[in-house]
């Protein structure tokens, strides 16, 4: 496999450009962090990254990922445990954490900038650090002063690790139908008792101490996602003094057998085997658990979407590089009785440019709405604070579907480029398509995305939200329309085939909810694909004028490149929202015109 190189120009060019970097480090809330200080952190991890992490991807996934032992222990893949000990030795992972309990107080958009770096390296790998983050930002949100002090300082270090614990064999999706159980014990704590499938590092030995967040019930709640409370239930009990205790009742029954992300133990949890149950430890009120757990999931759909960005990106790495190699046939113009670079076959280059284009709008999209994420949080102006926090509850969805969605297709589109030799595991083509199908299923499918994005997110301000969002993909077409006519014509063209969707959805979703959803997956595509273009006429725009001023010819090269891509992805991406408009407006009887007794009675031979 291609050894990954971190993009470092590309990642500063979008921090700089479309996020805004210089007016997130102004916040009172970061101090002496200035821009030039966020950029050599994630150069410096860049290189850890690259040097330490990568190298374990593919020899991880060869040996068969992590492994379950009879006692109930796991054993990840060689390597693993001294590359997690140098990552925490250097302190990546306390970088967007307060400096109150270890952390360096950095900017949220830095610690997805330096995610993306660490996913392309290794997914598996990062999903520790991943779900430890979570796990800490909901605690700093919701836990109290106690627990802060007891586990957040070596959760900032990285000692210690986190995850979340929701799904149940009977409860996915459906998280309201869980049966987990937590009955109030003497001392103030809970006994945790009952199952958890699909928690992801919910056993390794990478760390002594996990942190387990679970959701589970207590006496008498109210049924469905009402009834919901959240604890923790630490692997080890804590000390007085600190230190680590007895062992928890809690054991790993087994780890599961994946098509992908072997690396990453996948563990089915039990809890209140040996005894009356777990101990367990409240967070805020009972029956607020999943209001709190949100905290946690939201973040987590912005850096599952990252994923799909970080896969995307090694996919292109290892395609353009095969691409540059490998010669077969005679591309047009080429001398006679040559072969070519397939690089110069019009339709390589066609899939080429495709990824690099969607990877540039991706990596666009999702780091406009981490730099949302922390105006929400920290921005000085309150007013500020609310219209980020409207951009990041349109823009999360999109965030998360499209982007994993897009990691799907780009890297199928990797193993295209690479003919029959991409459909060999040895090349590792596969092992980036066979890792970028757990995406769209995360934190809720896509499919929940799309219905989240019409159902809870366009009625926000009766509506005003998403009319906002078409004056800001208008604006970006006017802006750029001088340098750049043919882009602005594709991104007012996107914004009208949205406001159409969109009206249209208004129109009968109030009365008829079942052709609203029915419609819901095509507009998620159709959003996301004109909030892209509003990214990519951004991204020529700012690259037109910084063409302009550059003093060098490589600047000049390297400006030009990005009006290049945005000009391919705004017309040749774009243009496909006029499609999915009639996909949205079409209701419920397409999809519903056979019954569940038709499907199932189609003769079969």
């Amino acid at each position: 496999m291609t050894d990954y190189r971190a993009p470092i120009r590309d990642i500063v060019f979008a921090l700089d450009n479309l996020a805004g970097l210089d007016n997130l480090c102004d916040f009172d809330a970061f101090g002496e962090i200035d821009r030039d200080t966020v950029v050599g952190v994630i150069e410096e991890s860049g290189r850890f990254f690259e040097q330490v992490v990568a190298p374990l991807y593919r020899a991880a996934d060869e040996g068969g990922g992590s492994k379950w032992n009879q006692d109930g222990t796991v054993t990840t893949p060689e390597g693993y445990i001294d590359a997690y000990r140098q990552y925490v030795d250097a302190g990546w992972g306390a970088v967007p954490f307060p400096q109150s309990y270890g952390g360096g107080g950095f900017p949220w958009i830095s610690a997805i900038a330096m995610q993306e770096i660490l996913t392309s390296a290794d997914l598996s790998f990062s999903m520790g650090p991943l779900l430890t983050q979570g796990a800490i930002d909901m605690l700093l949100h919701h836990g109290s002063e106690e627990q802060k002090e007891v586990f957040l300082p070596k959760m900032v270090t990285g000692e210690w690790s986190g995850t979340m614990n929701l799904t149940e064999p009977e409860a996915g999706s459906d998280v309201g139908a869980l049966r987990t159980k937590a009955v109030p014990h003497t001392d103030g704590s809970y006994r945790i008792s009952g199952q958890k499938i699909f928690i992801t590092f919910g056993e390794h030995d990478m760390t002594d101490q996990i942190v387990h967040l679970v959701l589970a019930r207590t006496p008498d709640a109210p049924p469905g996602t009402k009834g919901i409370s959240c604890f923790i239930v630490p692997k080890l009990l804590v000390n007085d003094d600190g230190s680590l205790g007895e062992r928890n009742d809690v054991r790993c029954a087994s780890i599961e057998h994946k098509m992908g992300i072997r690396a990453s133990p996948t563990c089915v949890l039990s809890y209140g085997d040996d005894g009356d149950g777990a101990v367990g430890y409240l967070i805020g009120e009972e029956n607020q658990g999943m209001r709190y757990m949100f905290t946690m999931m939201n973040n987590a759909r912005l850096s599952v979407g990252v994923e799909g960005l970080s896969l995307s990106e090694r996919a292109y790495q290892q395609a353009l590089a095969y691409a540059v190699e490998r010669k077969q046939g005679r591309a047009p113009g080429a001398p006679k009785g040559e072969l070519s670079p397939i690089i110069d076959h019009p339709d390589v280059r066609r899939m080429l440019m495709t990824m690099r284009s969607t990877i540039e709008a991706m990596r666009g999209l999702l780091y406009i709405d981490a730099a949302g994420v922390d105006a929400t949080r920290h921005a000085d102006d309150i007013a500020v604070r609310s219209q980020a926090d409207e951009l990041v509850d349109l823009l999360t969805p999109m965030s998360k579907g499209w982007c994993t969605d897009m990691a799907v297709e780009l890297t199928s589109l990797n193993i295209q480029i690479h003919g029959g030799m991409g459909f060999i595991e040895e090349t590792g083509a596969a092992q980036l398509y066979r890792d970028a199908r757990i995406p769209p299923i995360y934190e809720g499918t896509n499919g929940i995305q799309a219905m989240d994005l019409v159902a809870r997110k366009l009625p926000m301000r009766g509506g005003a939200v998403m009319s906002d969002h078409l004056v800001r993909i208008r604006a970006s077409a006017d802006e750029v329309a001088g340098a750049e006519p043919q882009i602005a014509d594709a991104v007012r063209a996107a914004a009208d085939d949205l406001e159409a969707a969109t009206t249209w959805l208004f129109e009968h979703g109030l009365t008829d909810i079942g052709s609203a959803l029915a419609g819901a997956t095509p507009y998620l595509r159709l959003a996301s694909l004109a909030t892209a273009g509003w990214v990519m006429a951004q991204q020529a725009e700012v690259a037109t004028g910084l063409a302009a001023g550059a003093s060098s010819e490589d600047d000049k090269r390297y400006y030009a490149a990005k009006v290049e891509t945005a000009r391919f992805f705004c017309t040749q991406i774009v243009p496909q929202t006029a499609g999915l408009v009639p996909a949205v407006c079409a209701g419920a009887a397409p999809i519903m015109g056979l019954s569940a007794d038709d499907l199932a009675s189609v003769p079969l031979a």
